[in-house]
């Protein structure tokens, strides 16, 4: 713990001009003067001066810990440094005490001698310090760490990831389950445009980036080879390949690619059905072997339809009475029966399809759908110069620079482009294809008459139906399921693009999210440097985003674990696995610092060197809690998440929209780390509520831990239950989501919530 400590209040900011400084400092003096030597006022604290005096203070009292109570810890973090040795606590007065204090809601009562902002000031001050006397600076592992990048996927992402690495002095094991480098752009006859103009289809020069990759020093290549199993945690995992190889790896990027969407799903379409009927990749292969043809009788076809609205959903007839229905919430089988084109009378109508993965996977695609589209049109029109290319779409999805590709090929006589709603694919005569269109921009209901009928598939991702990383981990072989994002390594897609929910495994290309070869050569170099940011923080004893540089790690008191397994079960990234006794193991590098298994824990037996229960606890110890609501107020307790709550009411605040001056806000790393003894505190105090303000989960969810969030709302209705058992109302415990760009509706959660507890009464505990 911090055991010589200084305090310092600014009086910047309009905080001298709203509360009475030296009050602030003889509330703590009066608790900490032993352990305090230095308590003292400062005009500007962040200004030159300020810092000097802080510095020469450490200096000559040799101060281990500094408690600044000024602005918020997010504000001037690089100004209050002083060293490994000196803990820093910011006790926020500005943005939340003085600056979101409602003067209306407040008691400034002379008479009473009651002034809540000073009261509130002061109590955060004595927070502050409780939690620097509860802290010690950790003392990270730095273990010896493997410097090797493992780059899975010889695609065109794994090529450019590899590269990427290379370049920047790393080795590099590129590991390609095929017999060639190339992956799924071996098989392109063009790729649309990568570069400036961006008006053309070109060759994407696969084989200069092949020998690139191949004439490097720092890349071992593995052709025709899996990774059979990868063992132990960033900066030092063991990585068994099926050539018989292990190798030491410090990191990995995973390039697996994606796999076409089953075909099935189109037989609502013709597909499988209608000879003339074919996906994108068969003409691909065409155009790749030289001509594009028909299948019913090897002629060149003078009209070619692409149809991207494939998810309209409005097929009124489909061969075998087959009928597509995406709008269902519930997806019937995955496989569904197919007819048979040796049994045109084959009665499919008990088994309507609707495959809802596959929908999603295609909905997902719908750029690259569009893309390919325009490529493939202009290939009609360049081997055929008098042939007809029709693109039917709902939304042309071109976004940035590859409207330029768009508008080339609006002006490229040979194509038409309409939208419209598809009503039905049917056999013409001499192997035509009619569709039925409504809705187009060509006239109310449309028939055309196409030589050939070319249809999307999804991009699949590779993970989506076996575990390609092949984890040893407690959790389980393969990445954990993301719900909407089908088979998808992406573990955050709104902060974190290239995470994985497995730490020092990163994913880029069309394994994170379909895209074009332009984006997954960027997505190969972002992952890369964030493999290379993986290992240069293992070899430090350092977290990874988002706490980049945390210096703490969880720390077990085994003596009295009970092996129950839910810090094992909870973490979010997998960082806890059980020894042979089924003792939980923790592996340092893979922890993100989230504290979820500290919340987790019914003993309490994980903590944290600058983070812990009893930490928290104390602070909340030091919230005076008045005897009578009507003489002081309620008090509500707010545990913030640092990351979305916390930066939301500081910007509230900044905006001069104030909040109850009956709260005390406590931030917390994630409120997955929030243990029921908190809550349990708080009650048995006096505390009139306590509201958890976290990220949102569910599908949209926006936790930076994952599942944070959620594993906390799930522990909320234990506490509800356990409050019921004690007589006291559950409702007094309360959970609510908040994004950080919703500064401007959190103040009016927090007072509908003062509200409910202020008409429900004190707290039944309250005076015990």
């Amino acid at each position: 713990m911090a055991e010589k400590i200084g305090v310092y209040v600014c009086g910047g900011c309009d905080i001298g001009k709203a509360v009475e400084l030296d009050a602030v400092c003889a509330a703590v003096k009066n608790k900490y003067q032993p352990q305090c030597p230095v308590i003292k006022t400062h005009p500007v604290l962040c200004s030159p001066e300020g810092k000097k005096a802080i510095e020469a203070d450490i200096a000559e009292a040799g101060l281990d810990g500094v408690c600044l109570c000024a602005c918020s810890p997010r504000s001037k973090w690089d100004v209050f440094a002083f060293g490994d040795g000196v803990q820093v606590e910011r006790v926020n007065l500005r943005e939340q005490a003085v600056w979101s204090f409602d003067a209306k809601t407040g008691a400034l009562d002379a008479a009473k001698g009651i002034n809540d902002l000073q009261l509130l000031c002061n109590e955060y001050a004595l927070m502050g310090v409780a939690k620097l006397t509860k802290s010690k600076i950790p003392n990270p592992e730095t273990p010896e760490t493997f410097k090797t990048i493992l780059v899975l996927g010889g695609g065109w992402t794994g090529l450019h990831a590899a590269n990427a690495a290379a370049s920047l002095g790393y080795d590099v094991a590129l590991v390609e389950k095929d017999t060639q480098l190339g992956g799924k752009v071996a098989g392109f006859h063009k790729t649309f445009p990568l570069g400036y103009p961006n008006l053309e289809a070109h060759d994407p020069e696969l084989g200069k980036l092949i020998s690139q990759v191949t004439g490097s020093a720092k890349v071992s290549v593995f052709t025709s080879t899996s990774l059979v199993k990868l063992s132990g945690a960033p900066g030092q995992y063991k990585a068994e390949l099926s050539n018989g190889s292990t190798l030491d790896i410090g990191a990995v990027v995973l390039a697996t690619g994606w796999t076409p969407g089953d075909a099935k799903y189109l037989a609502p379409l013709g597909y499988g059905t209608i000879k003339n009927v074919i996906t994108t990749a068969d003409l691909e292969k065409m155009a790749k072997a030289g001509a594009i043809t028909r299948p019913s009788d090897g002629k060149a076809p003078a009209r070619v339809a692409f149809l991207l609205n494939t998810a309209s959903c409005s097929l009124e007839s489909c061969p075998a009475g087959v009928t597509l229905e995406c709008d269902k919430e519930e997806a019937a089988p995955v496989n569904p029966p197919v007819p048979d084109p040796g049994n045109p009378e084959e009665d499919l109508t008990e088994a309507p399809f609707c495959d809802l993965e596959s929908a999603r996977h295609l909905a997902l695609s719908s750029e690259i759908s569009t893309l390919v589209a325009l490529k493939q049109a202009n290939y009609v029109v360049e081997k055929n110069p008098d042939a007809a290319a029709y693109i039917f779409y709902d939304h042309m999805m071109t976004p940035g620079i590859n409207e330029r590709y768009y508008k080339a090929a609006q002006d490229k006589p040979g194509i038409m482009l309409s939208r419209a709603d598809i009503v039905s694919v049917t056999a013409g005569s001499n192997g035509s294809v009619t569709i039925a269109l409504k809705n187009s921009l060509l006239g109310e209901n449309v028939e055309i008459e196409a030589d050939l009928v070319v249809l999307p598939t999804a991009l699949v991702p590779s993970t989506a139906h076996e575990p390609v990383i092949n984890l040893e981990y407690r959790q389980g072989l393969a990445f954990p399921d993301l719900g909407l994002f089908e088979g998808y390594a992406d573990s955050n897609y709104i902060c974190f693009p290239y995470e994985t929910r497995r730490t020092g495994i990163y994913a880029a290309g069309c394994v994170r999210q379909p895209m074009g070869l332009a984006l997954a050569g960027e997505d190969a170099m972002g992952a890369a440097l964030k493999a290379i940011q993986c290992i240069a923080s293992a070899n430090r004893g350092v977290a990874v985003h988002p706490r980049s540089g945390d210096r703490s790690y969880p720390i077990f008191n085994f003596v009295r674990c009970t092996q129950c397994k839910r810090c094992t079960e909870e973490c979010p990234f997998g960082a806890l696995d059980d020894d042979p006794k089924g003792t939980p193991m923790p592996n340092p590098t893979r922890c993100r610092r989230c504290g979820t298994c500290m919340g987790a824990c019914p003993e309490r037996v994980i903590s944290f060197d600058n983070y812990n229960i009893d930490m928290i606890g104390t602070m909340i110890r030091e919230m005076q809690v008045p005897a009578k609501i009507d003489e002081g107020g309620p008090r509500v307790l707010i545990l913030a998440c640092e990351n979305d709550a916390y930066p939301a009411l500081d910007m509230a605040a900044m905006r001069g929209r104030p909040w109850s001056p009956y709260v005390r806000i406590i931030p917390v790393r994630c409120l997955g780390s929030v243990n029921a003894i908190w809550v349990a505190d708080a009650m048995s105090k006096g505390i009139d509520g306590v509201l958890l303000l976290g990220c949102k989960f569910g599908d949209d969810y926006q936790c930076h831990f994952v599942k944070g969030s959620e594993l906390c709302n799930r522990r909320k209705e234990n506490i509800s239950e356990s409050l019921k058992r004690l007589g006291v109302e559950a409702e007094r415990v309360d959970q609510l989501q908040v994004a950080i760009d919703e500064y401007d509706t959190v103040p009016a959660m927090i007072d509908q919530f003062m509200d409910m507890i202020v008409k429900m009464g004190p707290n039944p505990f309250k005076g015990y």
